[in-house]
């Protein structure tokens, strides 16, 4: 076998794998989507089909209108958007001082931060449990905002540093000559730049904040400040086998994360990959 036929097996053998990967993990959410519109009387039919002869909304009708999931849905939103402005807020303006300011402990205070990076979440939940009883914060959504931003900021902030020092020190220094202060070439220029990274940073925070359960099950136990995760967990347990109406309420809580998604594809891979290597 020469080495364009080896080129050309190797060329396959991937597209044979990525294929099989892809179906792998996309039926069961076609099929999660179809059940959602069948009636109860045809969840059970042989041969499964992944799309209803008959479709049906009733499924969503009644998942929304049923158990306040139509709060708990505002809940999730109101969450994950106020912890996605705050980890940007946040990261942006300390990556932009650890990629272009010199001080004192500079290089200390960033290997604290990513220290953090390093303990599994798990570890401390007790301690963030004590903490936010200190701070008033149990029962509260700004409870989950607070602590939702404070474990995303470290990864954040070390993603938007890698790609601030890869902006150009001409163009710094031109907006310098050109009377520039920090804020006005961090508004008006790193920023601008910083699009694919800072969309990138948006999407992780918007789905970590979307998706978590553990703290969210841990600090509320006020049923009208339930999150999504929590209240599909218990919608499940309501509903038992009535697999048509758990799937539409999980299908209702996907849409948000797969608009999120493409609306940003367009920068997720250029922002994950822009601060991994330095020029």
């Amino acid at each position: 076998m020469n080495a364009r036929a080896r080129r050309r097996f190797g060329t396959g053998l991937r597209l044979l794998v990525l294929s099989v990967g892809a179906i792998v993990m996309v039926v069961p959410f076609l099929y999660m989507f179809g059940t959602s519109f069948k009636p109860n009387a045809f969840l059970f039919e042989f041969p499964p089909k992944l799309w209803p002869d008959h479709p049906t909304t009733a499924n969503y009708t009644e998942a929304w209108n049923s158990n306040s999931f139509g709060r708990y849905f505002l809940n999730s939103t109101y969450v994950a958007l106020a912890t996605t402005f705050v980890v940007l807020a946040l990261s942006s303006t300390m990556a932009y001082a650890f990629a272009r300011f010199e001080f004192f402990g500079k290089n200390v205070l960033f290997g604290v931060l990513l220290s953090g990076l390093m303990i599994p979440g798990i570890i401390v939940i007790v301690p963030q449990f004590v903490l936010a009883d200190g701070l008033h914060l149990l029962n509260k959504l700004n409870g989950l905002v607070i602590f939702y931003a404070g474990g995303a900021v470290a990864f954040t902030t070390f993603l938007l540093r890698g790609f601030f020092e890869r902006v150009p020190d001409d163009l710094d220094e031109a907006m310098t000559i050109d009377g520039a202060g920090a804020l006005r070439k961090f508004v008006q220029l790193y920023l601008p730049l910083a699009r694919p990274a800072l969309a990138t940073a948006g999407i992780l925070s918007f789905l970590g904040a979307w998706d978590e359960f553990v703290w969210a099950l841990t600090i509320i136990d006020d049923p009208a400040k339930r999150t999504l995760p929590i209240a599909i967990a218990a919608f499940q347990g309501q509903h038992g086998t009535a697999w048509g109406l758990v799937f539409a309420a999980s299908t209702i809580a996907i849409v948000p994360v797969l608009a999120v998604y493409v609306l940003g594809q367009r920068h997720f891979v250029s922002g994950l990959t822009a601060g991994a290597v330095k020029d």
